[in-house]
């Protein structure tokens, strides 16, 4: 059963999504990623990292000064939300929500500095492969608390409705 997809919220200002085509055959499929020369890609590679994470799983929040994050759920499923930080843009503020991997939609989320983002676990497991512009650096992580008042954002709310 999948989710629906959230094509009617209006995205954070620098979120992008990059929809997908998985190429079938006998074998299996191949999925192209991202190219050096995707415009989505601009902002360039720093770092390639994988994270294995258990059902129920909430990491949140996490955000970067400067640092752009590019998600890819290759196994399992994963309730992404992201929140606008940033006091200069015209999202401040404003939220959104994904279902990414095999029980949601097959994008690449583009995340930008400034904006908080955080995942939930819905599978027995989920794999997330993500790119960062930037090497890890202790300067550049930022945390801020699941339950931020600023943010209001409920973790335990009831998970998206299946169609």
């Amino acid at each position: 059963m999948k989710y629906p997809a959230p094509s009617s919220q209006t995205l954070i200002e620098g979120v992008k999504v990059k929809n997908l085509t998985r190429n079938y055959d006998e074998r299996g499929f191949f999925e192209e990623l991202i190219r050096v020369t995707d415009e989505f890609f601009k902002e360039g590679f720093g770092q390639l990292s994988h994270s294995f994470m258990k059902e129920g799983v909430t990491k949140a929040w996490h955000i970067h000064k400067t640092q752009t994050d590019w998600w890819y759920v290759a196994k399992g499923s994963l309730w992404v939300a992201l929140c606008d930080m940033r006091k200069v843009s015209k999202t401040y503020l404003r939220i959104n929500e994904f279902v990414l991997g095999e029980d949601g939609e097959d994008i690449i989320l583009k995340i930008p500095p400034g904006v908080a983002h955080g995942c939930k676990v819905l599978t027995p497991t989920s794999e997330l492969f993500y790119v960062t512009s930037g090497v890890y650096s202790t300067q550049e992580e930022g945390r801020i608390d699941h339950d931020d008042p600023t943010i209001g954002y409920d973790w335990l709310q009831q998970l998206p409705r299946k169609s």
